[in-house]
């Protein structure tokens, strides 16, 4: 085989690990125990720690800023909540440009029903950490870990390895999308777990870095290099890519797919490109959906929200656009038909934050909040979908119903192979929230 034609396989071989280095090996093993509720899941990590007062409890201003109490109470997440909004001081326009609106605009609601009204709320859910990774950890893995730390895979097996190993599903149906490559987020889409791990993970992509300028500008000029001719490119791809393995604690060697798979997810991304398409989270993780109708998709959103330590009228933009895409990716998945009425969405942040605000103030001179007491374990939790009961509520402001951890469990309850991960021992102390509707 002379070099030209080799490096013409290789690239047909490595291609999409260029652009999307988490690709997995298939599934396999054992299949589920139990019946499903529903064959797809989506579960949206609403990050970035989300106050209890200025979401599910809609108080907006009302007990966050001294100079507005007792005269701003108001929803601002619309497509996930029923419930008038603010009339005075309206601050919670778009956080991203890409709704071509001015900050002090509201965005336009999405759904015609909000979520709450379509599925159920649990108003006050324990959040299991304080932290935003080790939250996500504990979402993602249904156990709290005091051992856990940042830059660490998690200790135990996380839903994508669960649903992966006891259902038999290939990597192409169970997917991660994040924000960044950076901190370590990307290290979630599986465990260190002897049991599980790298073989039963998901799909991790960050759109902003595969679909933006650096990953366009690495990929986009050309696919196969002549190593002749372009051996200024390929050092380019490979200091991207080099970059990109520091990030995410990807080892080369023993990632791969089958050689379909490969070549059918390069041509995903390479028709995203060309269309300029998937740029961020929302739009890439529905492509995703019309694509590979995902069995689990994970997206993690906590752009803006985090905002709130330093920039409390950041924070309320953040969570206005996070509402909207929250509706987003719901009216999508309504208009899939192999997703349609046949897929049950969860929503739950990582962790809330302070009861107390702290002394740094904002542009509009607010105060902002951090997280770090009792307040900060108060949540929400939302689940839609077939089954699920609608414009119902569970629990309610003093009245703590079910935790973050649940949502590992409820996963495989939904799947139908909850009494596997139970027999697997890593969620002891967790429950369904599908158990808990009746609460």
């Amino acid at each position: 085989m002379n070099r030209r034609k080799f490096i013409q396989k290789a690239g047909l071989v490595t291609g999409s690990a260029f652009v999307a280095p988490y690709i997995l090996p298939s599934g396999r093993l054992f299949a589920a125990s139990g019946s499903q509720w529903a064959p797809h899941v989506v579960v949206f990590m609403f990050g970035g720690g989300v106050r209890q007062q200025e979401s599910v409890l809609q108080r907006y201003l009302e007990d966050s800023q001294p100079q507005t109490s007792g005269r701003n109470p108001g929803n601002i997440m619309y497509n996930m909540f029923s419930g008038a909004p603010p009339t005075q001081k309206i601050v919670y326009g778009p956080a991203e440009s890409y709704t071509n609106l001015p900050g002090d605009t509201p965005i336009p609601k999405v759904l015609s029903q909000s979520i709450d009204q379509q599925g159920t709320t649990f108003r006050e859910v324990l959040a299991n950490s304080p932290g935003h990774y080790n939250g996500f950890v504990s979402l993602l893995q249904g156990k709290t870990t005091q051992q856990q730390g940042l830059r660490q895979r998690p200790l135990f097996p996380t839903m994508f390895e669960y649903t992966r190993r006891h259902l038999n599903v290939p990597a192409s149906k169970v997917w991660f999308i994040g924000e960044s490559i950076k901190n370590s987020i990307p290290l979630l889409n599986y465990s260190g777990h002897r049991d599980y791990g790298m073989p039963y993970g998901a799909n991790f992509f960050a759109p902003p870095t595969t679909f933006g300028l650096e990953g366009c500008n690495s990929f986009l000029p050309g696919d196969i290099f002549d190593p002749d001719h372009e051996m200024k490119r390929v050092h380019e791809v490979k200091t991207f890519l080099d970059n990109y393995y520091a990030n995410i604690g990807g080892r080369l060697a023993d990632l791969g797919n089958t050689e379909y798979e490969k070549y059918d997810i390069k041509q995903f991304i390479r028709r995203l490109q060309q269309n300029q398409q998937g740029k961020d989270v929302i739009s890439c993780a529905i492509e995703v959906m019309k694509q590979y109708k995902p069995t689990l998709t994970v997206i993690n959103m906590m752009a803006g929200v985090d905002s709130c330590h330093s920039n409390f009228t950041s924070y309320l933009r953040g969570m206005h656009d996070a509402d909207h895409k929250v509706g987003v990716v719901w009216d999508a998945i309504q208009n899939i038909p192999e997703m349609q009425n046949n897929t049950i969405m969860i929503v739950c942040p990582e962790h809330g934050r302070n009861l107390k605000a702290n002394p740094i103030l904002d542009e509009n001179d607010w105060y902002g909040f951090d997280h770090s007491d009792m307040n900060t374990s108060r949540v929400f939790a939302q689940i839609v979908g077939p089954g699920i009961p609608a414009n119902h509520s569970v629990g309610s402001e003093g009245n703590q119903i079910g935790q973050t951890n649940d949502c590992v469990l409820t996963v495989a309850d939904i799947l139908g192979y909850k009494q596997d991960v139970q027999s697997a021992g890593h969620v002891v102390g967790t429950t369904s929230f599908l158990e808990q509707l009746s609460l």
